[in-house]
């Protein structure tokens, strides 16, 4: 378990600063305005899914609690904002001060969300809520599009395990927020050793095509990498001609040879010609992994061919074609007046465009048929239906500003499994549609 799921600092000091310019102008406008006080309720969720995706994936809720709790102004932070002149000395002081206290629910992590789901609700003062829109956003929306990635390339992938391999496709940090969404999303290990650090997820990796080429001979690459790691070792076998490399790799390794791997060429034809070898070679027990490139549509194109698992970099870390869930963050009640007491009142943004929402404190659930099959996301406002009361979605992750939702990764892993195997089964399929169940309103 990492050090963040025990509850222990993170080496990021403060997320204070992960924020956008107008939020802090926003503040300052609302202490003067007297508005700042107001009791008020944000809640996270995506107009649309991404063009053809049938349902999407919460991830990065974990990553979120980190970031409430250390969003806080340290000295140097306070000292560039008064420096740039962005907010006024009443606000730098309000910011010094500046502790989350309000209350957080959510769709639990690994979930699926369709369309209109109220993934997070944020509730507490203007000023406090409406100061932690972007980092929140910031997370939430590429962890789940990464995940939504991940749990479509799983869902090709079958029986198959999936290794991360595309941190040197992303920004080094964000490389190993994927690596934890792709975990989520169903993958099995990471190469990249500081999410394994961080998460305690599974690392892998053996050498590249530099190590066949500093020596003198594919012979001697082989030679040292089965003297160093073992007859277990996976040898990288396209450097050259992929036939003799393969004939090399079982004759330095012997049978006993844990698998080679393919990065280039026709897949799906190569596979099948180095299983063939490989079996005639007497090494039936030797794996073939395959990588170069893979997304969910040439995974599941290989379904049929002899793999035994797969590597994928790039296509995941950029959401495969989806880099964003395009969630939003809006104010959807707020407190009448800046009394303890005032009641909540909906708002909502009128205007047309496509960006209109629906105002008041939601609630979602998920309706399923006898099989247990899911039929439809049903999201209201004010009291919950009886038939509905078991089965709703949001679960508590903040209580007056204390972290109480904190989970292990491997639960989010579950969780996400479980969600997709509830969902009809077209839901897996990789053809265009629309989302798989309908959003249903009850307000």
């Amino acid at each position: 378990m990492n050090t963040a799921e025990l509850g222990l600092p993170v080496d990021v000091p403060s997320t204070a600063l992960f924020t956008d310019h107008y939020e802090l102008t926003m503040l300052q406008a609302a202490l003067k305005g007297g508005t700042a006080e107001r009791r008020s309720v944000f809640e996270v969720f995506t107009r649309r899914l991404p063009s053809g995706r049938r349902y999407g994936v919460v991830c990065g809720t974990g990553r979120v609690l980190d970031a409430v709790r250390n969003f806080r102004f340290d000295e140097a932070q306070l000292a560039f904002l008064r420096e740039r002149r962005v907010v006024d000395d009443a606000t730098l002081d309000w910011l010094a001060d500046y502790r989350f206290g309000g209350d957080i629910w959510g769709y639990p992590e690994g979930e699926v969300y369709f369309p209109g789901s109220p993934i997070l609700r944020v509730e507490g003062s203007f000023a406090e809520c409406v100061l932690l829109e972007t980092v929140i956003l910031s997370i939430l929306n590429h962890d789940s599009a990464i995940a939504a990635a991940a749990s479509r390339m799983a869902s090709a992938a079958g029986d198959r395990p999936l290794m991360e391999m595309g941190a040197r496709r992303t920004h080094e940090l964000a490389a190993v927020a994927a690596s934890r969404a792709a975990y989520v999303g169903g993958f099995s290990s990471t190469s990249d050793l500081a999410a394994g650090f961080r998460y305690d997820i599974p690392t892998i990796g053996t050498s590249a095509h530099a190590f066949t080429l500093v020596h003198d001979s594919e012979r001697d690459a082989f030679t040292a990498q089965v003297d160093s790691l073992g007859r277990g070792t996976t040898l990288l076998v396209d450097t050259y001609d992929v036939a003799e490399a393969v004939a090399l790799a079982v004759e330095v390794a012997g049978p006993e040879l844990g698998a080679v791997r393919i990065d280039s060429g026709d897949l799906l034809l190569v596979a099948h010609r180095v299983r063939q070898q490989l079996d005639t070679l007497g090494a039936e027990g030797t794996r073939i992994v395959v990588t170069s490139d893979l997304d969910e549509y040439a995974i599941a194109s290989l379904a049929a061919a002899p793999v035994d698992a797969y590597g994928v970099g790039t296509q995941l870390v950029t959401g495969s074609g989806h880099p964003t869930a395009s969630m939003v963050y809006k104010l959807v009640a707020r407190a009448a007046s800046a009394d303890a007491d005032a009641p909540l009142e909906p708002v909502a943004k009128r205007s047309g465009g496509g960006k209109q929402t629906l105002g008041g404190r939601k609630w979602a659930a998920r309706r399923y048929d006898a099989y247990g099959v899911a039929e439809a996301e049903v999201i209201g406002t004010g009291e919950v239906p009886e038939e509905l009361a078991a089965s709703q979605l949001l679960v508590e992750l903040v209580r007056g500003g204390e972290v109480v939702g904190r989970e292990p990764l491997e639960a989010a892993r579950e969780r996400h499994a479980a969600a997709r195997a509830s969902l009809p089964m077209s839901a897996t399929q990789l053809s265009r549609g629309e989302p798989v169940i309908p959003t249903e309103y009850a307000v």
